[in-house]
């Protein structure tokens, strides 16, 4: 499993608020919004998929606990990771993908709680802050995402072991990480205008994976470890088996479900489904991408064994040319040490109540106490096409229709109030295909960008290990 791969199905795991990477939450790169607006683009928002019921550690394990590690003088226990990769090995089984080896998946697991715990402590050293509001919005969030209530959401953790605290905690957490991130990252990433162009060059190739989506068949012939010359060469020869029948004409589903060892062989004729393509195993996607949709690769050989592959589908998402845009208008409260983000959605709410009762005019309202550019135009942020806002504001808006105000919400600029005005479709003029692409390309190298910053930040912390996870 590549790393990108793993992190993306850990983070669902670990019950993150970050699916993959980490940008700023905005709404606009500066100098792109109207109205004065120093906003930003995002490529993450809250977004938490629950592990499968009774994935958690047990509280029984917490008996013989120990220091695996120590990161710039702060402990991680043995029960951290054994929880962690409980939820893991549970989230990647319930995905059909091949679970590494525990003792892998240990590791793993580890290394991303230390670079969680240097993240934590710099966040902290800088002064970053989250405000219990923050915290009850994304609990509200993640129960909303899972169809739930909050005390539905808290009776499903709790079966699973984990109590209303320390999900909480890790909710903090997440966010206190999330808004370093934005504060480390975003200044260096810019995009030009020959990055632009080079995108769509490849959107027009069809070769750039990012924007990739595919649907794999897949067949697993898996090779023990410590197997055997003799065991190695039998499982080569069955996958080649099963190569040469699929690519004899014989059907791939009734193949899959004789010679397969993977649970998709059996439940869903081999197919592994229509996903982007980074959430595939690099070995998969560079096999596979110079071969056509109906084409046959493999044998292939990874440590798990020996794996025949075929291209069901292929669809590479280009720049839209009609999208259904949004004209909203917000209120935005700047949180500082005399206006907590908690006072703010109060005074926000009371804005809302107002309007609504009749009692009071949102554009008015915004003119007199929105503190940012828009104010002068009553809030008013114009037309904007899908993936302008950060994900946390594109959402709320989203869920509106034309005339409803929202919940107040939080974002790195302060606490907002949306109303949403009216939605249309249009077509998209170059100049606005270029400003989606530009969007796209930024998203793609704040990813790139996080990593880079990450292992830097790991670098510098000093990290003890002590006993090995168990």
């Amino acid at each position: 499993m590549n790393q990108r791969a793993f992190a993306l199905a850990l983070a669902a795991a670990l019950v993150s608020l970050m699916a993959q990477g980490a940008a700023a939450q905005g709404l606009r790169p500066s100098g792109a919004a109207p109205a004065g607006m120093g906003l930003s683009r995002p490529s993450a928002a809250p977004s938490v998929t629950l592990p499968p019921e009774g994935s958690t550690a047990s509280a029984g394990t917490r008996a013989a606990d120990y220091i695996v590690a120590v990161v710039n003088s702060e402990p991680i226990t043995n029960n951290e990771v054994r929880s962690r990769l409980a939820r893991a090995e549970a989230q990647l089984a319930q995905q059909g993908g091949n679970v590494p080896p525990r003792d892998v998946l240990a590791r793993e697991v580890l290394e991303r709680l230390i670079v969680e715990r240097a993240q934590l402590q710099q966040a902290k050293e800088s002064g970053i802050k989250v405000d219990d509001f923050a915290v009850s919005q994304a609990e509200q969030g993640v129960a909303r995402q899972n169809n739930m209530t909050t005390d539905e959401l808290y009776r499903r953790l709790g079966r699973d072991g984990m109590g209303r605290d320390r999900f909480r905690e890790e909710l903090r957490n997440q966010l206190l990480q999330q808004r370093l991130r934005e504060r480390e990252v975003e200044a260096r990433v810019k995009v030009t205008d020959l990055d632009i162009d080079q995108y769509l060059r490849d959107q027009q190739k069809g070769t750039d994976v990012a924007s990739m989506e595919i649907n794999l068949g897949h067949v697993l012939v898996v090779v023990p470890e410590n197997a055997s010359p003799v065991q190695v060469a039998e499982r080569q020869a069955r996958a080649q088996r099963a190569a040469d029948r699929v690519r004899a004409g014989e059907d791939f589903a009734a193949v899959a479900r004789e010679l397969s060892d993977a649970p998709e062989g059996q439940r869903n004729n081999g197919l592994l489904g229509l996903r982007p393509a980074d959430r595939y195993p690099e070995l998969f996607v560079n096999s596979t991408l110079a071969v056509p949709v109906g084409g046959i690769v493999g044998p292939v050989r990874s440590p798990a064994g020996f794996h025949v592959l075929k291209v069901v589908e292929r669809v590479t998402a280009g720049v839209p040319t009609t999208v259904t845009q949004s004209h909203a208008r917000h209120i935005l409260l700047r949180t500082s040490p005399q206006l907590t983000e908690a006072a703010a959605a109060a005074r926000l709410a009371d804005y809302r109540r107002r309007v609504l009762a009749g009692q009071a005019d949102f554009a008015a309202l915004a003119r007199e106490h929105s503190q940012d550019g828009s104010s002068k135009e009553g809030g008013d942020l114009g037309w904007a096409n899908p993936g302008r806002y950060v994900p946390e504001f594109e959402q709320a808006m989203n869920a509106l229709k034309p005339g409803d105000i929202s919940e107040p919400l939080v974002s790195r600029f302060g606490v907002h109030l949306i109303q949403l005005l009216e939605r249309r479709e249009a077509k998209l003029t170059q100049r606005e295909q270029r400003e989606m692409a530009r969007d796209t390309v930024r998203e793609k190298k704040l990813d790139e960008a996080y990593a880079t910053w990450a292992q830097e930040l790991r670098g510098r912390a000093y990290v003890e290990y002590r006993e090995p996870p168990q």
